[in-house]
């Protein structure tokens, strides 16, 4: 079955694969929060937009990703580019 959109409950799984820090409260309001302050090194970033182009289609080029500062700003970047429903 063909994803359609990716929702922050499903970001904050990824995030959590890539390693996001243990201290990191997810369960808050991300959205806008950059994901260095999440403890997110760019190397895990890059892993995010990986594992996003694996499990979605979407291709996230190493360049784009590093300039999707936000989980807010990935969310969109990805959604964007998703077929409709």
């Amino acid at each position: 079955m063909e994803k359609t959109e990716l929702r922050l409950d499903e970001l904050k799984r990824i995030m959590r694969e890539c390693g996001v820090e243990a201290s990191a409260n997810l369960d808050a309001d991300i959205l806008d929060v950059s994901f260095r302050e999440l403890g997110l090194d760019s190397l895990a970033v890059l892993e995010i937009g990986a594992r996003v182009e694996r499990d979605y289609g979407v291709v996230v080029p190493d360049d784009a990703m590093e300039e999707l500062e936000t989980p807010r700003q990935t969310l969109d970047f990805v959604n964007q580019r998703l077929p409709a429903a």
